[in-house]
């Protein structure tokens, strides 16, 4: 198994919360998806991010969902814990549970108010000293979501300062040069190299990759072609890497809806055999049949492209 260190690499989905129609956590699912994800092939796992609605889980539900994950992966993959929190306190309790529990290291972002580097230092500097000793840490960059922003400086600061943050997600948008900048400072700046995973709903796979990127973490739910993507690019087939990627970007850029775009995963998992509901929990969005129609035909076009280039067709499309 690949260790969650500074030199992970690779494909970590993000994973969904399975619910019933009725809103209750559907754990049998959770089973199913981490069949899915490793049939597909990923690298890692990452679960109670944004995907995984965990603002929505009660804390016992949490905890119960981490350990039916756990369970299910066995550790044939590292796990990684989403324990931002307004509240350090609460921040590091999950963080603590989730080790215990067995994961593999924990992903923190800034919290909204953080301004400044001055901000995030104060921030983390207090953080930091209440985990425990050895926690791996992804520190996340989503200042879209988070609104707190992380300078190149304040990123090599922290990963300069604390030696357990392992890897960085880079989910800035416009965001290529930082990325390069970020991993050119090990021989720029003398900073300690560490893993970098891309987000953004993999939108910039290719350029990322290009640019240095060790990895992908998101939820797309055809990471089956994210590692082959990957590993077309490990292979040095850049060109090749990239013309497969591009026969999936609608599908990409169709699950980049702001709001909508967890429900279309969710189905398109049910109609592949990972989820046997693809409802969020409420308050969240439905699909109507207009909905269902266009995601049929992009599942058609993407059949028909397949074929043309001879690549294999997913099941459940």
């Amino acid at each position: 198994m690949q260790k969650f260190d500074e030199a992970a690499h690779g494909v970590y989905v993000i994973a969904a919360t399975p619910f019933t129609e009725t809103g209750q956590v559907d754990m049998a699912s959770v089973d199913s998806l981490v069949d899915f994800y490793l049939e597909e092939g990923v690298h890692g796992m990452t679960v109670l991010g944004v995907m995984g609605e965990a603002p929505k889980l009660t804390d016992s539900e949490q905890t119960a969902l981490l350990s039916r994950y756990l369970a299910r992966v066995d550790g044939r993959v590292p796990v990684v814990v989403g324990v931002s929190n307004p509240g350090i306190d609460n921040l590091v309790s999950l963080s603590k549970a989730s080790m215990d529990a067995g994961a593999d290291g924990v992903m923190i972002a800034g919290i909204p108010g953080l301004k400044t580097d001055d901000q995030i230092f104060s921030y983390f500097d207090k953080l930091m000293t209440k985990l425990d000793v050895g926690t791996p840490v992804c520190l996340q960059d989503y200042p879209n979501t988070t609104t707190v922003y992380f300078s190149v400086t304040a990123i090599n600061f922290l990963i300069d300062t604390y030696d357990n943050i392992v890897m960085f997600k880079h989910e800035d948008c416009p965001g290529h040069r930082k990325l390069t900048q970020v991993r050119r400072a090990p021989e720029s700046e003398g900073i300690r190299r560490v893993s970098i995973l891309v987000g953004n709903g993999g939108l910039y796979v290719p350029q990322e990759m290009r640019r240095g990127a060790d990895g992908i973490m998101t939820g797309f739910s055809f990471p089956g072609m994210l590692v082959d993507v990957y590993n077309l690019y490990r292979e040095g087939k850049a060109d090749a890497a990239e013309d497969l990627f591009d026969i999936y970007l609608p599908l990409i850029r169709h699950e980049q809806q702001f709001g909508f775009g967890l429900v279309l995963r969710k189905e398109t998992l049910r109609r592949r055999g990972a989820l046997s509901c693809p409802a969020a929990r409420a308050p969240g969005p439905a699909m109507d049949s207009d909905d269902h129609a266009e995601l049929e035909n992009l599942f058609a076009r993407l059949k028909g492209k397949l074929a043309a280039s001879d690549h294999r067709v997913p099941h459940g499309i």
